[in-house]
């Protein structure tokens, strides 16, 4: 019964998921294929980065705070044909089952790294 609660609201949100309204117009949506996701990292209850196969990262951030999702430390989806599309996925977070969704992709680039002080 729980798995058909979690589906409708993908289905439903699958279904508006080509309204034109839903992105910036001439804006181009991010859509990741989950084959060439290598891992995730939440960073906060807010942003996930995905990291690719490719080296590339994607930095979500998410439409509202995903209270729970960072102190949980894991989260699921479902995916609906072949791929992640920014603002037309939902996550739920494992232990809570707390229900978010996906904002829009966008390129990251990890800070460079701190030089010790003894070179």
């Amino acid at each position: 019964m729980r798995r058909f609660a979690l589906l409708v609201p993908i289905l439903l949100l699958t279904a508006c998921a080509d309204k034109p309204d839903s992105q910036e117009a001439g804006k181009p949506n991010v859509c990741l294929a989950p084959a060439w996701i290598n891992n995730t990292e939440i960073v906060d209850d807010n942003t996930i980065l995905f990291k690719m196969k490719d080296g590339k990262i994607w930095k979500n951030t998410l439409q509202d705070k995903c209270f729970g999702l960072k102190i949980e430390g894991g989260f699921a989806y479902e995916v609906r044909g072949d791929s992640i599309c920014g603002n037309q996925q939902i996550i739920h977070v494992l232990r809570t089952h707390s229900i978010c969704s996906l904002g829009e992709f966008t390129p990251y680039t990890p800070p460079p790294k701190e030089k010790s002080g003894a070179e």
